[in-house]
């Protein structure tokens, strides 16, 4: 599936990996999704976008490891203006922590925040880039969920952050009841919010990237120094497992379910 307009507000859009090492980094998820890289905006440290068959899918930028900063994936949701929903990011209790700032390349306005339970989010108004052009497809963004103390509340953060309805997630679409939410606009569904279980860190945003064969590709991600966290049960999207990079950013590979 193919994306390349403007998205609405809320809508995930875009998601960047904050390695220590960008060039293991490259090497890693090249090798692991048939990623090929091209030179990004400068501004805020290297940077390089991801694509698949020529198309955007994902970023990898560096960051010194002595600020303190740890290896992971965040996601970008589209606003129509950058200064107007950071306002609201701490009207609602969240904190910024970067910007609102320009892209070096004018590709668009970006801002780095946190919920207010700590999760780590970005915001992105679009100019030149609208952000990834592929998804649900082998090496492209499936999902981005939420894990979290209280799905409840973040619901009602980022509902009234983006303007989005949260609700509940039946039986059926998620293959368990556990108080899971989704995150829906014009009645689509474009995130998911999962409480932390037991050998969860912290709450934050998990990345889901599509691959053809999830036993093939969880075998290559530790035959390349990655490590398997956990298979749980299947969601919506398909059979999936959650792993970390082997600078420790964490993630999740989905086979795709059949439409």
């Amino acid at each position: 599936m193919t994306e390349s307009l403007r998205l609405p507000q809320g809508t995930p859009c875009w998601v960047s990996l904050m390695a220590h090492d960008l060039d293991a980094a490259r090497a890693y998820y090249a090798a692991l999704l048939g990623w090929e890289f091209h030179r990004g905006p400068g501004r805020l440290g290297p940077y390089v976008r991801a694509t698949v068959d020529g198309l955007f899918v994902a970023g990898i930028g560096q960051v010194d490891d002595s600020v303190g900063f740890p290896v992971d994936w965040i996601t970008y949701f589209a606003v129509d203006s950058a200064d107007e929903v950071a306002g609201r990011v701490r009207d609602c209790g969240g904190t910024v922590a970067l910007g609102p700032i320009d892209s070096a390349d004018d590709a668009g306005r970006l801002v780095v925040a946190a919920d207010p339970a700590g999760a780590v989010f970005g915001l992105w108004e679009p100019r030149a880039h609208y952000g990834w052009q592929l998804r649900r497809a082998p090496g492209s963004v499936v999902w981005s969920e939420l894990r979290t103390p209280s799905p409840l509340n973040a619901a009602d953060f980022y509902a009234k952050t983006f303007g989005l309805a949260a609700v509940h997630a039946g039986r059926a679409e998620i293959g368990r009841d556990d108080g899971a939410m989704l995150l829906r606009y014009g009645g689509h569904r474009v995130a998911g919010i999962r409480e932390t279980g037991p050998g969860d860190p912290r709450p934050r945003w998990r990345v889901y990237f599509a691959v053809a064969d999830l036993e093939v590709s969880v075998k290559t991600a530790l035959a390349l120094g990655g490590s398997l966290e956990e298979t749980p049960p299947p969601a919506r999207y398909g059979a999936a497992a959650f792993l970390r990079d082997p600078q420790g950013g964490p993630f999740a590979l989905v086979r795709l379910s059949e439409p």
